[in-house]
């Protein structure tokens, strides 16, 4: 899957702080918004969604799913795309468990890909290393590093 974002261009570093995570989240959507797989409705229940059922999209510590359900109309197509924040974002004060940095944000165009997007995600960050490999790059040479040394 590393492959998969490089290829596809849907690898961002963000630079900027967050100033909180409704902004990381709108950030985290950009370049599928760039890409016309998504609009700024996908963005907007994305942060409803959140707002409603708290921090679900935090699936391990340090690593976000930004997603909404798969019937959405603001989802044009099927992509995940990938960005790095420089610094943690807090989804729950007091909570380090509910921190996020790195953030796969899903589209999907119907509920068959969604799952699999989910899938290949789940078992892709389940990679031995991974994760913290991923939390040190800050650069696309970084990033093409990770991606030869774990061959994914």
């Amino acid at each position: 899957m590393l492959k998969y974002f490089f290829e596809n261009d849907l690898v961002r570093f963000c630079e900027k702080t967050p100033s909180n995570w409704e902004e990381a989240i709108t950030i985290s959507c950009q370049n599928l918004l760039d890409k016309n797989i998504i609009t700024q409705q996908y963005v907007d229940e994305i942060v409803a969604c959140v707002q409603k059922y708290g921090a679900y999209i935090v699936i391990v510590p340090g690593v976000a799913m930004p997603h909404s359900s798969e019937d959405s109309q603001g989802v044009l197509g099927t992509a995940i795309s990938f960005t790095k924040m420089s610094e943690d974002v807090v989804f729950e004060e007091g909570n380090d468990e509910k921190n996020a940095r790195l953030f796969f944000t899903l589209a999907a165009k119907n509920s068959e890909e969604h799952v699999e997007n989910i899938s290949k995600l789940s078992e892709m960050l389940m990679t031995d290393g991974l994760i913290d490999a991923l939390m040190t790059v800050d650069t696309m040479e970084d990033y093409q590093q990770v991606m030869t040394t774990f061959d994914m």
